[in-house]
C-alpha cells in the first residue's frame, strides 16, 4: 500500500480507538509515524542518493511511482540496500523482536507499534510477488504472499473510496 494509505488507515484505527478507549493525540501521531517509518526507512539510501546526484531525485521518483517491472536502473548496492531496509522494516520477525524489547523496557506494550504492525499486515495482502513482496518472516526467509499490487489503478481508488467510506461514517457517528 502507499505511505499515505498506510497513514490515513492507522489515523482512522486511532480515532477508533480514542473513542472506544482514550488515545492521546500523542500515541495517535505516534502510531501515524510508526505506519509510514518502513517504506520511509526503505527509500533513505535514494533520498540521499537524490541529495548528492545530479539524477539522484529523478531515480528517486521513478522508483517511488514504479510499476511492477519497471523499477528504475540502480547500482547493485543500492538496489541491495533498499531491498534489505524493506525486508526488515516488513519482517513481523523483526517487528516481534522490537516489540519484546519495548515490553521488556516498557513493562507494557507500546500503543505505537500498532502502526507498523498494521503497515505490515496490510502489505502483506497488498504487495504482489511481482513488486516487492512482504517478507514477513524475514531473515529466515525471503517469502512473501503473492497479493494485489498497491498501485494498481483500480485497487488504489477502490482503498481510498473505502478510506472516504470509513472516515464518512466515523465522522457522522461523532
Amino acid at each position: 500500500m502507499d505511505i499515505v494509505a498506510h497513514g490515513v488507515w492507522v489515523g482512522l484505527g486511532a480515532v477508533w480507538m480514542h473513542r472506544n478507549r482514550r488515545l492521546d493525540r500523542r500515541t495517535a501521531a505516534l502510531a501515524v509515524g510508526m505506519a509510514v517509518v518502513p517504506d520511509l526507512i526503505q527509500l533513505l539510501p535514494l533520498g540521499y542518493l537524490a541529495l548528492v546526484t545530479s539524477d539522484g531525485w529523478s531515480v528517486l521518483q521513478a522508483y517511488a511511482n514504479a510499476l511492477p517491472g519497471y523499477e528504475p536502473a540502480m547500482s547493485p548496492v543500492l538496489s541491495e540496500l533498499t531491498h534489505h531496509l524493506h525486508c526488515v522494516m516488513h519482517s513481523a520477525l523483526v517487528a516481534g523482536v522490537v516489540t519484546a524489547a519495548c515490553w521488556v523496557w516498557l513493562r507494557r506494550f507500546w500503543l505505537p507499534l500498532l502502526g507498523w504492525w498494521t503497515h505490515i499486515l496490510i502489505d502483506v495482502f497488498t504487495h504482489s510477488a511481482d513488486f516487492y513482496p512482504s517478507p514477513v518472516l524475514y531473515p529466515v526467509t525471503y517469502w512473501g504472499f503473492d497479493g494485489i499490487a498497491w498501485n494498481t489503478p483500480w485497487f488504489m481508488v477502490v482503498n481510498y473510496l473505502l478510506m472516504l467510506a470509513v472516515a464518512t461514517v466515523m465522522f457522522r457517528r461523532k
